[in-house]
């Protein structure tokens, strides 16, 4: 064989060799692809997989408690799955014998409710939207104790079938209805009111600032203050300027707690809604006053919430939402850093039961200004940074002199038929006298626009008076007289008739 022949048959070989090889990886490939569309088919032929809550291993350690399909079932575990990755509440998949095969993820969908208290670390006392109560369980995460743990109001997402609590929902209800923050207000920025600012600074702050001395004394602390008299005198701002106070007295330079309830929120028209938050409020009071900082839970306009029982003034609702609020009130005492103030203009519309000592034990009542008092709230709203035409005190001196001038606004028949007339003076309010101020600058920034020099003029202060007290004319109720003996503090006097005579 000739040389030639030898090396064409080799490179046949070798070519056949490489298509052989080639043909080897097409079938490979081929297989290969056959086995996926095999397993795909197998995968379209199985039966749909069903999901379950687990809620704890078996006793025999070997199987798991399952709440599946509305049932409460005994699974088997795939020895496929990680134990570890079996966590109360988790969602778990199911095989075609109901065996666990998959270890899921928690819900992030279901249900909102209330959480009302802790009952044990893993289980709490919640309530759904129709107002019942259900015990559940903690879901991992939140049975965790380095996570942030449930508490009191938070609105929580849960199963009430299988019976888990799986996520604080970041909305809670007592954050709706209480605005907890720490007021910017202090005793500087209140003017004449230093009688009654002394008054809520020894029967609320002494307790906080020198417990020892309460405790050796056996004396006490008060539980609660109520701040009564006309609107617009400071008691909102009096309250603010207490929970400022305490936190720089008491709270190691921390901030207090100023829990401002916001009323007409807390009124619902559900049967026992009220009375579950005043209940909710106070929980989470308790909860803060646990980390030795001062609480206050503030009631702006505490008449229209807790008056007086059976008087028909308004619905049945305060003959339940009274008791809770003094049954809180009783739970009070065993905390010594909380203490509940109440503010309202309608002071004989609260129920008795709610004013008596060992409730809210102090009273101060917030009154009018006088000419002095007045001068000092002006300071408060005028002061040398004001650009204006002449001294600041002399401003004051003039505008107090115009305002408690003799000016007859009301004329009042008594019964017994004299004759009493109240004067613009005895309707002036801190809230009145800031509202003068601010007419002032506006009328001084319109002027000096209009090329006038710049400053607040004493005519610019008397303008606003009189615009003042003009669009007061109007507002008083006159279809009730005895409601003018309330408005100026004369309780004893009964009017027959009211004529608002104006002047300005």
């Amino acid at each position: 064989m000739h040389s030639s022949d030898i090396a064409w048959i080799k490179k046949t070989n070798d070519e056949l060799k490489t298509r052989n090889a080639k043909l080897a990886e097409l079938l490979k490939a081929s297989r290969d692809k056959l086995q996926v569309l095999h397993q795909q088919l197998e995968e379209l032929a199985a039966p749909p997989s069903t999901y379950g809550t687990y809620l704890e291993p078996s006793p025999n350690g070997k199987t798991a408690e399952v709440f599946t399909a509305g049932r409460l079932m005994r699974l088997a575990i795939s020895p496929l799955i990680n134990p570890d990755d079996l966590v109360p509440g988790i969602q778990v998949r199911l095989g075609e014998a109901h065996e666990i095969v998959e270890a899921c993820s928690y819900t992030t969908t279901g249900k909102l409710a209330i959480l009302v208290e802790m009952i044990d670390p893993t289980r709490a006392l919640i309530v759904d939207q129709q107002g019942e109560e259900h015990v559940a369980r903690l879901a991992h995460p939140l049975a965790n104790p380095i996570n942030r743990r449930p508490r009191a109001g938070d609105t929580v997402l849960v199963d009430l079938k299988a019976g888990y609590v799986f996520e604080i929902i970041p909305k809670t209800e007592v954050a709706r209805l209480v605005l907890e923050e720490t007021p910017d207000a202090t005793y500087a920025d209140i003017g004449g009111l230093d009688t009654q600012i002394e008054q809520i600074h020894d029967a609320v702050e002494l307790p906080f600032t020198h417990p020892q001395l309460y405790r050796d004394y056996q004396l006490h602390p008060p539980k609660g203050v109520l701040l009564y008299g006309p609107p617009g005198c400071g008691k909102t701002l009096i309250a603010k300027a207490v929970a400022n106070s305490l936190a720089s007295r008491v709270g190691d330079g921390e901030s207090s707690y100023f829990i401002n309830v916001k009323g007409p929120e807390l009124l619902n028209k559900y049967v026992g809604e009220t009375e579950r938050r005043i209940r909710l409020i106070f929980e989470r009071a308790r909860e803060l006053a646990e980390a030795g900082r001062p609480v206050i839970i503030f009631f702006d306009e505490m008449d229209s919430i807790f008056r007086t029982r059976g008087s028909g003034v308004s619905s049945d609702m305060e003959t339940t939402v009274v008791p809770q609020l003094l049954t809180e009130l009783d739970g009070v005492e065993s905390l010594s850093n909380v203490i509940v103030i109440g503010a309202t203009n309608r002071e004989e519309l609260i129920d008795p039961a709610v004013l008596r000592p060992g409730r809210l034990d102090v009273k101060i009542r917030v009154g009018r200004p006088t000419k002095d008092n007045a001068k000092e709230i002006f300071a408060r709203h005028l002061d040398q940074s004001v650009p204006t035409a002449d001294s600041v005190d002399k401003l004051i001196e003039v505008a107090c002199e115009y305002m408690y001038a003799d000016r007859p606004y009301v004329e009042l028949t008594l019964v017994t038929g004299e004759v009493e007339t109240l004067h613009y003076r005895d309707f002036i309010s801190g809230a009145m006298i800031a509202n003068i101020v601010d007419r002032a600058k506006k009328s001084a920034i319109k002027a000096h626009l209009a090329g006038d020099p710049r400053g607040i003029t004493a005519d610019q202060l008397r303008q606003a008076i009189d615009a003042e007290n003009r669009e007061s004319e109007d507002m008083p109720n006159t279809a009730n007289p005895d409601e003018w003996s309330r408005i100026t503090h004369r309780t004893g006097i009964r009017v027959a008739h009211a004529r608002v005579i104006g002047g300005n």
